[in-house]
């Protein structure tokens, strides 16, 4: 059995040529981030791209996750993930495609409540996919919160930097959110581990990419005044009377959960954090 699921915030990532002057990484798979030491849940993040990756060959990606290769019952591999990436995966959702250098989301991957051994993928407090069934993960995977660089093949100049802000582990399917305070440190090749906190860290390149160049403001000129048409006062209409035995109802606004405010347990309420 082999199940994959990779749900990305593509972020309009146009990837430019990296510098070529050296080989950076190797020509497989290297990462920069961090594992839970204990099994769990879910996993989620404040994920931000703090620069415009350059990709030589291969991609970048940045993204919180559990299970992996040969993870998976009998040695087969399964995994889900969700994060910033500009390269399709085995099986690819984009969920956004204009995401901007600097811009944070709070991404995760959640077990779904009364549900063992499913999984769905949430963006800012939002459900994005629909639950995936990996069979033999309840209790058997650690989370996984990285930067990842593949050289497609070759030695790659890759270039990128990301922030994980409050890496936050689920201790039960469905929520009960918890900052992780132990991990395994993960950074091999030219990726680069840059701790913060045990839940906030950078993940880069040793380069990092260029800073994006501010676009120049368009030229000045002198506008032509036309003096406005004379406009008609218009007379005021009254407003309808209400029944005195009538309530007027607003509607109920559109709140999204706020992924640190720690409302645990309700899968609707989206991912939250509760230290």
């Amino acid at each position: 059995m082999l199940v994959r699921v990779v749900a990305t915030l593509s972020a309009g990532i146009a990837f430019a040529a990296a510098p070529a002057a050296h080989a950076c990484g190797p020509a497989g798979y290297s990462y920069a981030g961090v594992s839970s030491r204990n099994t769990v849940s879910g996993v989620g993040a404040a994920l931000t791209s703090l620069a415009q990756p350059a990709v030589q060959n291969g991609h970048v990606a940045g993204w919180v996750g559990v299970g992996g290769p040969g993870l998976g019952p009998g040695g087969s591999s399964e995994w889900i993930q969700v994060g910033y990436s500009g390269f399709p995966g085995p099986t690819y959702h984009e969920v956004s495609s204009a995401i901007r250098a600097g811009a944070t989301h709070r991404v995760a991957v959640l077990e779904v409540r009364h549900r063992t051994n499913w999984w769905r993928v949430w963006v800012d407090g939002h459900a994005v996919s629909r639950p995936y069934h990996l069979p033999g993960s309840h209790g058997a995977w650690r989370a996984i919160a990285t930067a990842e660089n593949w050289g497609g093949g070759s030695r790659a100049c890759n270039l990128y930097s990301y922030r994980f802000n409050r890496v936050a582990v689920a201790r039960h399917p469905g929520g009960t959110w918890k900052l992780v305070d132990a991990v395994y440190r993960i950074h091999s090749g030219d990726n680069r581990y840059v701790p913060a906190s045990a839940s906030s860290f950078v993940a880069r390149t040793s380069t990092l990419p260029n800073a994006p160049k501010p676009q120049p403001k368009p030229p000045r000129t002198a506008a032509s005044y036309t003096p406005p048409s004379p406009v008609a006062t218009p007379v005021p209409v009254p407003a309808p009377a209400t029944p005195p035995d009538s309530t007027a109802v607003a509607p109920d606004a559109a709140v999204p959960a706020d992924p640190n405010a720690g409302t645990p347990d309700d899968p609707a309420a989206g991912p939250g954090t509760t230290p």
